[in-house]
């Protein structure tokens, strides 16, 4: 399941810019006309290095998780789990 996230600024809850580093596995298979198709695509590492709010701005420990698709409840501060 995606992580979702809340904005405790202004209470987005769909419009986040997500900074994400993975590290991935992946079979590329060229074509005779030397296209590349990407398949099998694994994700090894995972790491999200930060999320802004699209509609205030905000940053920090102004976003928060949210769990369970529950806006209300549950929310967590993003900066308390950072790497």
């Amino acid at each position: 399941m995606a992580e979702r996230y809340r904005c405790s600024a202004c209470g987005n809850l769909t419009r986040f810019d997500v900074e994400t580093t993975r590290r991935t596995s992946a079979f590329h298979h060229y074509t005779i006309g030397g296209e590349l198709e990407v398949e099998d695509v694994t994700v090894l590492d995972e790491r999200v290095e930060g999320v802004t709010c699209r509609w205030c701005g905000a940053t920090g420990s102004a976003i928060e998780r949210v769990t369970d698709g529950d806006a209300g409840s549950d929310a967590e501060h993003l900066h308390d789990h950072a790497p």
